[in-house]
């Protein structure tokens, strides 16, 4: 009898994750055991827009001092209520256009497999925001608690380089790898004198 009641439990769930949708632009997502509603947030003087889970906060100084100690920490880092669920964004004194996107990315890559290879690899590539190329790829990298799933992402803002990276425990990822996705394609760049323009 238990055995049947865990198949029902466990249709029952199939059939609810079938009728959700996975959209982060069209309300609450569910990710993992749990709801989070997609906000359009803005940076960088409001010249940079991009959705963001509503309830992530700005992580206090204390503990982004603990979990980024290096003197160029991120200077926007949202986060979950546990501090382990991050995304960042830092605009770097690098001057880039949208054709060296991609070799940056490819770039960035091979610096960070040289300095750990103990990095598990998956994808890279081009996503689009409104036709402004975003380069990314994500890993697995080692931490003091466990392993961590990142993407880490690049793309032109003001003629300068802003890299942005998203950050979960591994065991979360399969939760997160997809709405992380979506927040990218969300990124939004606004010029004074056009508007509003998709980024």
């Amino acid at each position: 009898m238990e055995y049947a009641d865990e198949r029902i439990l466990a249709f029952i769930n199939e059939v609810e994750k079938s009728q959700q949708h996975s959209d982060i632009r069209i309300g609450p997502v569910r990710v993992g055991k749990r709801y989070y509603e997609f906000t359009e947030q803005a940076f960088f003087d409001e010249k940079l827009k991009v959705l963001m889970p509503s309830d992530f906060v700005d992580m206090p100084e204390e503990q982004s001092k603990l979990k980024y100690p290096y003197e160029q920490r991120p200077q926007i880092i949202k986060s979950d209520e546990t501090g382990g669920i991050n995304f960042t964004l830092s605009q770097i004194d690098q001057e880039l256009d949208d054709e060296s996107v991609q070799e940056l990315t490819e770039g960035m890559k091979a610096l960070i497999k040289r300095m750990n290879p103990t990095h598990v690899f998956y994808t890279e590539g081009l996503e689009e925001a409104g036709g402004k190329p975003i380069g990314y790829f994500d890993f697995k990298g080692a931490a003091l608690d466990g392993f961590i799933y990142y993407i880490m992402f690049f793309f032109e803002f003001e003629g300068k380089t802003v890299m942005g990276t998203f950050c979960c425990p591994y065991g979360h990822y399969e939760d997160w790898q997809e709405a992380a996705r979506q927040v990218i394609r969300t990124i939004r760049i606004i010029h004074e004198e056009e508007g509003e323009v998709p980024a």
